[in-house]
């Protein structure tokens, strides 16, 4: 039996995030982080309906307040409702590991790493600032980073394109070397057939992987195709919310399933997936471009799955305008990178202590980000 739920409150706060702060009958604060990247007003109205259907709930009953929150309306899923429960959950788990006095990990059976490696973003959508994120990365003690593929892009464009990308993928394996990793986003940008052939050329590179080659809506026809096509292993899952939702993909062969713990359904359902991964030989790379509550969150995961390949964070990310992935901990040395890893947090819950003082005060400023709408040069609408 555990305490319930008294009082919550959500925080938007800069750069684009939003935070959930949940405190019980008993004075134990959690805190999630349910964000849709440019949909925070609506993600805010789902979180609330969310918490009044909860009601006072017992905060111990995590398992059951998920499928209570997620079978409990006829209309399920999307990005909108898992990432509205993905914060909720998160709180829910920092709650019961600080009741308890243990990190979340040891609840869902304990670490199989001590430490969690994480690459560095370097940009990549023009060569010079590419060259200064690469260096940076390298002097930081990185072992692996992540670069764009390219900015804005057409479904099929002439070959000086595709060589921009293998400018890139140049550079990166200069300045990196044999020993460290480099992994190219797409960001699902390319159409099926352009990415069949940038991919083929990126292989004499061997890049860590390639992420989100294409839309997710197209990966139920042509990830297959894609997989087979290649031997660089791709990465997907960003914009996938659920275990039923990555089935299909781990069936066509994805080599690197990219749930993001503030996306698809929290802790609960990131566990789950990775699981389901795993069954495949499917490694596991969350995805967390967010702040600091998501990173948390996903760190426990990262602790406790056999199959997990590397972990993603925002600091010095392109879109951190008006503050970064540090700002809102009292303590920011528990995101120490050394060497290229991040120690397991140890502390009770979700290991981090969030600077309330610093959240209020940024939530009286807020912010009101929206993704950016990217138009081809004949009008057209292109992919951001």
């Amino acid at each position: 039996m555990g305490s319930r739920i008294k009082t919550w409150e959500l925080f938007r706060v800069a750069p684009r995030w939003l935070f959930l702060r949940l405190e019980t009958e008993d004075g134990i604060v959690g805190w999630g982080e349910p964000i849709v990247e440019g949909k925070t007003s609506e993600t805010e109205v789902a979180v609330g309906a969310m918490l009044a259907k909860l009601g006072d709930w017992d905060t111990s009953r995590i398992e059951d307040a998920w499928q209570h929150l997620y079978r409990g309306g006829f209309y399920r899923g999307g990005p909108i409702l898992s990432s509205a429960l993905a914060g909720i959950d998160q709180a829910l788990w920092d709650i019961r590991g600080k009741t308890l006095g243990v990190p979340v990990h040891e609840l869902l059976g304990g670490r199989v790493r001590d430490r969690i490696r994480a690459y560095r973003w370097v940009g990549g959508d023009n060569l010079e600032d590419l060259e200064i994120g690469l260096h940076s990365a390298v002097a930081l003690d990185y072992s692996a980073v992540k670069m764009n593929g390219t900015g804005k892009i057409k479904s099929l464009e002439p070959p000086a394109t595709i060589d921009r990308v293998l400018v890139n993928a140049a550079m990166a394996r200069e300045i990196l070397g044999p020993t460290r990793d480099f992994a190219v986003d797409f960001h699902g940008r390319f159409s099926p057939v352009l990415a069949k052939k940038a991919i083929a050329e990126l292989e004499s590179f061997r890049p860590m992987f390639v992420e989100e080659p294409i839309a997710p809506e197209h990966a139920l026809v042509h990830l297959r195709g894609i997989v087979d096509s290649t031997t660089v292993p791709i990465a997907l899952g960003e914009r996938v919310y659920s275990r039923w939702e990555f089935l299909p993909l781990l069936q066509s062969g994805l080599a690197v399933a990219q749930p993001d713990v503030s996306h698809a359904g929290g802790i609960s359902e990131v566990v789950k997936i990775a699981t389901l991964a795993d069954t495949f030989g499917t490694l596991l790379a969350p995805h967390c471009p967010l702040g600091p509550i998501a990173l948390a969150a996903s760190l426990q995961v990262d602790a406790i799955s056999s199959n997990f390949l590397i972990q993603e964070h925002s600091t010095g990310l392109h879109y951190n305008k008006g503050s970064d992935l540090l700002d809102y901990l009292v303590d920011t040395s528990v995101f120490d990178v050394k060497e290229g890893y991040i120690k397991v947090p140890t502390a009770p819950g979700l290991g981090i202590t969030i600077d309330e003082k610093a959240v209020r005060q940024a939530a009286k400023v807020g912010h009101d980000w929206e993704s950016p709408t990217w138009r081809n040069e004949d009008g057209s609408f292109a992919e951001w």
